[in-house]
Formats: structure tokens, sequence, C-alpha cells
């Protein structure tokens, strides 16, 4: 079965990024033809050279169009239509596929796969990993009525025309339902965590990393991921300061790069010793970076689109026996209430965040126990390995290959 993959961006594990798709791509491509239609954009900032850029039997094709985080919205939209209008045009060139993937972000990717699958009358399946366009119009990204109304005809019309939609969490499979999609058709695919990178970061490598960052008798509270306008770094920065007169064990890291990045570096600046600013990691060596930590924090804005999230990085701390402090009121919240592994702080509240971390950092052995039931949790319904049957198991239905 020939499988075409409509990603604007694709990673590998040597780049500071989840890379979910290498994994996925990796398992389907051994008993699948899969062709990836996408760009380079990440392909500078790989850390490592540790991996090859594409998973073995993987087909690439990139298109030349540049993209990074500090883009104005302006730039990411002319970026978004370049890849779009390319990959219509690159979809019609390559063998005929049996099916068609779209992953969405952005929504544009998701309307070139969709384009492509009418004009050469094969199914595709639509993942969806944010709700696009609500977060861009909730972050005022999309700033006139018109265009706030076309982006949600275009959303519809995808779901409708979609033969099998893959959401990241349960909160947008429940969005799209809502929308008047029939729930036979929407199937959803948390998006996990790889066990055998996990596995990686043994009690030996994690002393090194303590060693090597001068870590030793600290205590560590661990942000990692970007550094973006939805993600409330300001407050984790205010909550970090908050502590930094406390007892001297306690450290924040900062583990990313992003729109904050000189918020973050000014206060690590102001208390040095206290919070620091680390670099982004590769893949492979974040979870040495979840494991040395007491516990992570998953901050998002208090905006209801954001509650339906499925970031990666609370997959990754849950997989090393890190436990972790959310701040969403969605699913993610009920995930860790539900299976004490982590507790809820409202979004914005950052003497809420500072004295729950105070609280923590007292009771050790509370930590210890939420870890271990959060790495159990992991192992049973997060392994990107079970994922990525379920997917190719999806799109083989889709193309009616079962």
């Amino acid at each position: 079965m020939h499988i075409a993959v409509f990603s604007q961006y694709h990673t590998n594990p040597d780049c500071p990024a989840t890379s979910r798709h290498y994994t996925l791509l990796a398992h389907i491509a051994k008993t699948h033809r899969v062709t990836l239609l996408t760009t380079p954009a990440w392909k500078g900032q790989q850390l490592t050279q540790e991996f090859p850029w594409v998973p073995a039997g993987v087909e690439i094709r990139e298109a030349p169009v540049p993209y990074h985080n500090k883009m104005g919205a302006a730039r990411r939209a002319l970026a978004f239509a370049h890849y779009a209008a390319w990959a219509v045009r690159e979809g019609l060139k390559i063998d005929k596929p049996d099916v068609i993937w779209g992953i969405s972000t952005p929504l544009t990717a998701a309307w070139a796969a969709a384009q492509v699958a009418r004009w050469r009358n094969v199914p595709w399946v639509f993942e969806v990993q944010d709700l696009w366009p609500s977060f861009p119009i909730a972050m005022g990204a999309v700033p006139t009525a018109l265009a706030r109304q076309q982006l949600y005809q275009m959303e519809k019309r995808l779901y409708k025309s979609a033969q099998h939609i893959l959401p990241l969490s349960p909160d947008m499979s429940r969005y799209i339902i809502d929308l008047g999609i029939e729930p036979g058709k929407v199937t959803t695919v948390l998006n996990g965590t790889d066990l055998a990178l996990a596995a990686l970061a043994t009690p030996g490598a994690v002393a090194a990393l303590r060693r090597e960052q001068n870590l030793e008798g600290k205590r560590v509270i661990l942000y990692a991921g970007t550094f973006g306008r939805a993600n409330d770094i300001p407050t984790l920065v205010a909550a970090a300061e908050n502590m930094a007169s406390d007892a001297a064990d306690s450290v924040w890291l900062f583990l990313g790069h992003g729109f904050y990045e000189p918020l973050v570096a000014a206060a690590a600046a102001r208390w040095p010793g206290r919070i620091r600013l680390v670099g982004g990691q590769a893949r492979h060596e974040v979870f040495r970076w979840f494991a040395l930590a007491e516990v992570s924090v998953v901050s998002f804005l208090g905006l209801p689109v954001l509650d339906s999230n499925s970031p990666a990085k609370l997959y990754d701390s849950l997989a090393v026996g890190t436990p972790v402090i959310v701040t969403n009121q969605g699913w993610t919240k009920s995930l860790v209430e539900q299976h004490s592994c982590g507790w809820y702080v409202p979004a914005g509240d950052a003497l809420a965040l500072a004295a729950k971390l105070r609280q923590l950092l007292a009771e050790p052995a509370t930590g210890a126990v939420a870890g271990a039931k959060g790495k159990a949790l992991a192992v049973e319904a997060f392994d990107r390995q079970q994922m990525a049957q379920q997917v190719q198991q999806l799109l083989e239905a889709a193309a009616g290959k079962v």
C-alpha cells in the first residue's frame, strides 16, 4: 500500500522537538510504501547526528519553505500558503497513493491533503494535532471576522471530507463530534511518548548529567518545551522568582527556546543558581532532564481551546517517573487526578504554583509515589509503538485494505 503523508514540519530525534511522526513513520514504512511531503524547516536545528533524517523506507520530498517560531503572524501565514500550494502540486505528481494522511497543524497542510485526495479520487485521513483555527483565533492571530468565518468553514469541510479523523486528545475528539461529525469516524490517538528513548535515562546517565550540570544535592523543578505565547511563561518565571529566596537546594530549570526566552534569561541573570536557562535538547536526550527533576510543569494560558492540548512534555515526564503539575482545566487535569500522577494549579496563578511546589518539595515521598504511578501509566497507555500500530490499522481501513 502507498501512503502519502502531508506534514509541513518534519523532525527527527536529533531535533529539540517531539518527533512523534518519526516513530509512527518508522513503524509504518516497514510494511508499506510511504511518501512524505514536508519542508526542511527543522533540519538546521538538529543538535546531534544520531539518527537519519527520515526513517528507513520513507521517501521524502521537501518544499523550500522557511519557518521558525519567531515569525510574525503574516510571515507564518505566507509560509503556510506556500507549503500548501507546493504540496498540492507535488501531490499530483507522485505515484497515486492508496490513502493520504494529512497532518494539521497548520490547517492548510490538511487542506492540501484533502485537495489531492479529491483530485486523485483516494480517501484521506485527517490527524488533528491542535484545534485550528480555534487556537490561532484565540491567540489573536486572525484579526478579521471574515477570515475567521472562512477558516471555520474550511475546518468543517475538512472534517466532513475526511474518511477518518485522528485527534490527539479526548477533548479534541469531543469538540469535533459536537460539530456534528459522526462519532464513528473519529478515533483519539494520544500524542504519546517513546519508551525506548525514555529507557536511556538510566540512573547512571541521570547521575552523570547531574554532575555535569552541578546539580548534585539540588531539587529540580523543570519546564521543558517551547517558550511560546501560549505557554504562560511569565507565570512560571514569577513563581520561580517567588521561590528564589527559599532554601538554596531548589533550582528552576527552563529548557527550550521561544518568544519569552529574553524574559527567562533576565530572571536567570537576577537569580543565578536558582533559575537557569538551558537551551533546547535533542529528543533522545531530553528524558535525562525530566528524570533528574522532582517535578515538571506543563503550563498553558487559561484559554478553553488550550484545555484540549496533548502536550508531549506531559507524556515524556511521566515516562521517566517524574510527576507533573498541569494548568489546563481539561482532560490533562482529569488524567493526573484520576491516576494520582500529578496535580492541577490554575493557569496564571504564580503564587498558587509556588505554594504547591513548596509543598511537594517538602514531601518527597508524595512525589515519588506519584511518579511511580505516572511511569506505570505511560507504559500501559502512552507507548508510541502501540499508537503506530493503531494509526497503521486506521490508514489501512481507510484505504479499504482490511
